[in-house]
């Protein structure tokens, strides 16, 4: 029976395959098409009649959402003047009744003097004042002239554009099908979608070369005027440069100021009555197709939200998007694998054997009061563990971990052509400042190689150290872990035999089931708690160690917590599913932990505790966080939105009595206070915590789906459920309930790529020995080979009989699961078994590595038609900055030209090229420390 159910599982696996096959070579043939038609017509359709056209330029904007935007409402963001674009919010609170502390003069000091520099870079500024109950909050509005735009566009190596393409961001899923002429119920027509430009690096002296330039105000999109604001914030000093008083950061961190932060583009909420969906704005599009709930079976608008947001988070999302959408086939083969344990329990023979076998088998006490037990009486649970044990699950396994590599392998595909469609796929942080606790804290300086100037430095050497005193808080941090473990295991060995004590006919039967479940939600709690406590560890620790930079700081930070809540979230698991009944020896001879004899199996065997156990902990988990990431950024911005209230009307009153010049004032601002003004209502939303937390659910969640999914088959159809309600959670956070964060950019997802490849391989050789060890698949393929093919017998042929002396000793005998003989000594069997084992751990591996490995040849990092477009991008900004203008008309091959003829180039000299800013331009010199600074 179980070799139909096997042959039946190969056939569904490799019908999957065949139509992944299929699918890919439909999207291969697709892109192998594109690229004939490109490489035939000159890419006319992507690139229109030439490559660039200097001297004409498109009647449209590149700032702007498209090139023919409609109409909009009045933009709010602007300084009283009704024109000046706000680019950046500074903000300080005082009390009313000021205490005038060294700390509070001090403060003030840094901020006129921060003021002050920022006025002589060039930047437009004007202050507010909004009166609260308390204090005095203080509302500083920057904006940057086109000057000082050119000058830092050109200081970062801003990109803009040189030519519109038309190239519609088409998903995978979308290209397939449309190749099998299928309606797709996931598109959606989102409006005003960003416009894709082949780019090139700014340079004011070439400023006619690029699209847009007769329209300065939207020649640099809203977020290129946020990273040229904050880039003169990050780098402008307040006092002593050589003890590390600069920029915006360090003042944050010392609370000169209370934030800082870009506006918000108008309203999230829909217009009533309802407007076109092209009127919209930006931020009102994200909300209204994205989220929404009502989105949750629709494509995200990636270039919408890399417009709004930047690339780190699109690259997040994008992410996100493409991991759920590849959780699709693995959810739904293990639901398949789950199903088919429910045909197994009707047909399995050793299970109908089982619950026939009345009093045959007497099973010895599974602790030291409890008393003697019939093996039938655990026929429901035998059954329940078919569920999750059976011969589908080997091939689940196999399954999942070419998934996890082909995920990932598709993964760095899509990466690439996201990063080089968002103008990062040459993206390198050139001037890596450092951070401003590091500027704070280091004991010296030293000149910086790069840049010439002198910076704070901490010696490599304490760094080492540092590093290995944090290494060594992390040993102790895991060794808590195991303690915790050892106190769950106890706690559950301990609690049924209080269960048991009870004499309760009822609930003593079910001790060890309700032991089990108490024990993993404890054991999950316990879990949550140490988390929090770690990764404030984590920080203080890492903040210790003195990293110079950001990344670096990042990095380090990410990989600690990530070992810890590897062995925090997994070492239960790990317990139950290699180590549990392992060490309990037998009747007579029964080995004790502190006293208290081992810890064995449940009457259902080790793996459907695993199972329960996946479960309690991933999809507790789950729910938790989706809980609190639901009900705490609503209470959080209800208590912030209560602090901020302003002063009660009674008071007001109170101090306008006689005095009537000023009444009229306050009524006026009483008005204007109904509508709070754009960044007042910003700076009552919550601060952006970063995606850390975001990213560190998704692999914790991603280890679960591929380390232990063999005892689990269901666990990726959770991940899909949780990561569809995630994607709507986070989006609703980021439009609606956060403070818009700085753009930064990204080629990718940084460090938790490595992290996903070291757990992609991690979960082949947990598979390999889940199912070689735990599970009742290799016992059986023995049985069946070596004793009966119909498996008769087997549940005998798994049990040892008691020795003879705890049967003289106890005037009976009783059964154990194990294969041992009457004295207690190993069996020939066990020895085979043991060798069958081994070698299916050694085989499923090199089988596993040998093919992902294969995949990894077969798939490039980088598509064929990325890479051609990065090269036709390369050679157009080239020609595009050449001083000579006559080189920059470039003529695509026409149709009756075959791309790969040769032609003859005349030769030509292009005078040097200069690097020098424009006229007008002038680098912001630093201030010269005064004697007052300190």
């Amino acid at each position: 029976m179980e070799i139909r159910v096997v042959t039946m599982v190969i056939h569904l696996v490799t019908m999957v395959i065949h139509l992944v096959t299929m699918v890919i070579h439909l999207v291969i043939m697709e892109e192998e098409e594109q690229l004939m038609k490109m490489r035939r017509r000159g890419d006319q359709r992507d690139d229109s009649t030439t490559l660039i056209t200097m001297e004409t330029k498109p009647d449209g904007s590149y700032g702007s959402i498209t090139m023919d935007a409609p109409v909009r409402l009045v933009d709010r963001n602007v300084f009283s003047d009704g024109s000046t674009r706000v680019d950046f919010v500074l903000v300080w609170e005082e009390p009313q009744e000021e205490e005038k502390t060294a700390d509070r003069l001090e403060h003030r000091k840094w901020r006129e003097e921060f003021l002050n520099k920022l006025k002589r870079s060039g930047l437009l500024m004007e202050q507010r004042e909004v009166l609260q109950q308390k204090m005095r909050i203080y509302f500083v509005l920057l904006s940057a002239p086109w000057s000082v735009l050119c000058y830092y566009a050109e200081e970062i190596s801003l990109r803009v554009p040189l030519q519109v393409v038309n190239a519609p961001n088409l998903h995978w899923s979308e290209q397939v099908l449309e190749q099998l002429s299928f309606p797709n119920p996931l598109r959606q027509d989102v409006p005003n979608p960003p416009p894709y430009y082949y780019t090139c690096q700014f340079r004011a002296n070439k400023l006619e070369r690029f699209l847009g330039t007769e329209n300065p105000e939207t020649f640099f999109k809203t977020t290129q005027r946020h990273q040229v604001l904050y880039e003169i914030l990050a780098r402008t000093p307040y006092g002593s440069v050589k003890k590390g008083r600069v920029g915006i950061d360090r003042l944050l961190s010392e609370q000169v100021f209370t934030a800082a932060y870009p506006l918000h583009e108008g309203e999230y909420k829909l217009p009533t009555p309802p407007v076109p969906p092209e009127s919209l704005g930006l931020r009102q599009i994200l909300y209204a197709y994205w989220a929404q709930w009502s989105c949750w079976k629709r494509y995200q608008p990636l270039d919408h939200i890399r417009e709004y947001f930047g690339e780190k988070i699109a690259l997040y999302y994008a992410w996100l998007g493409f991991y759920t959408g590849w959780l699709l086939p693995a959810s739904f083969l293990g639901t398949l694998v789950f199903l088919i344990g429910f045909w197994l329990v009707t047909t399995d023979v050793p299970a109908m054997e089982l619950c026939n076998s009345g009093n045959d088998f007497t099973m010895c006490p599974l602790c030291n009061i409890c008393s003697y037990w019939n093996y039938s009486s655990i026929c429901v649970t035998y059954k329940a563990g078919l569920l999750f044990d059976n011969g589908g699950t080997v091939f689940l396994s196999v399954f999942m971990a070419l998934w996890a590599v082909t995920f990932l392998e598709y993964w760095k595909r899509t990466c690439s052509t996201l990063s080089h469609r968002w103008d990062c796929s040459d993206f390198l942080d050139v001037e890596d400042r450092p951070r401003p606790e590091f500027t704070a804290m280091a004991p010296m300086t030293m000149r910086n190689p790069v840049t010439g100037a002198e910076e704070p430095y901490f010696p490599e050497n304490k760094r080492f150290s540092r590093t290995l005193t944090g290494c060594m808080v992390i040993v102790i941090m895991v060794i808590v872990v195991l303690m915790f473990l050892i106190a769950i295991i106890l706690y559950r060995t301990i609690l049924s035999i209080i269960i048991y004590k009870s004499h309760n006919a009822f609930v003593s039967g079910f001790a060890s089931r309700i032991a089990s479940i108490s024990g993993s939600v404890l054991n999950l709690l316990v879990i949550l708690m140490l988390s929090r406590v770690y990764i404030s560890l984590a920080h203080i620790l890492t903040r210790w160690e003195m990293h110079r930079t950001q990344r670096q700081y990042e990095d380090m930070f990410i990989l600690k917590v990530f070992i810890f809540q590897f062995i925090n979230f997994y070492s239960s698991p790990v317990y139950i599913a290699f180590f549990k009944g392992r060490f309990i020896g037998y009747p007579g001879n029964y080995y004790t932990l502190f006293g208290v004899r081992n810890e064995d199996c449940g009457a259902g065997g080790c793996l459907i505790e695993l199972a329960q156990e996946l479960l309690v902990i991933m999809v507790g988990k789950q729910l938790i966080n989706n809980v609190q990431e639901f009900i705490s950024p609503k209470l959080m911005a209800w208590w912030q939105k209560r602090k901020l209230k302003s002063k009660p009307k009674k008071e007001e009153k109170e101090k306008e009595e006689g005095q009537e010049e000023q009444r009229g004032e306050k009524e006026v601002k009483e008005e204007v206070e109904e509508e709070l003004l754009p960044w007042e209502a910003d700076y009552q939303l919550l601060l952006c915590e970063g995606l850390f937390s975001e990213y560190l659910e998704m692999v914790i969640q991603f280890g679960f789906i591929t380390i232990f999914v063999a005892a689990c088959p269901l666990a990726p159809l959770f991940a899909l459920v949780n990561n569809w309600v995630e994607i709507r959670l986070d989006a609703q956070k980021f439009v609606t309930e956060y403070r818009r964060p700085v753009v930064e950019r990204g080629q990718d997802i940084g460090i938790w790529f490595p992290i996903l490849q070291f757990i992609s391989h991690a979960a082949v050789l947990s598979n390999a020995f889940l199912i070689a060890f735990t599970s009742s698949f290799l016992p059986r393929l023995y049985y069946r080979y070596t004793r009966d093919s119909n498996l008769s017998g087997f549940i005998n042929f798994t049990l040892a009989t008691s020795p003879r002396n705890y049967s003289v000793q106890h005037d009976t005998s009783c059964r154990y699961r194990g294969y041992r003989d009457m004295n207690g000594d190993f069996l020939p069997e066990y020895f085979h078994l043991l060798a069958i084992r081994l070698t299916f751990v050694i085989v499923f591996e090199h089988v596993v590595f040998f093919v992902g490995r294969l995949i990894d040849l077969m798939v490039s990092d980088i598509p064929e038609e990325v890479e051609l477009k990065i090269k036709r991008e390369h050679y157009m900004a080239k020609e595009a900055l050449a001083e000579n203008q006559s080189l920059g008309n470039i003529v695509v091959l026409g149709d009756d030209v075959q791309s790969g003829e040769l032609r003859k180039r005349g030769s030509r000299t292009s005078p040097p090229q200069s690097d020098s800013p424009p006229p007008n331009l002038k680098g912001i010199p630093e201030e010269p420390e005064t004697p007052g600074n300190h």
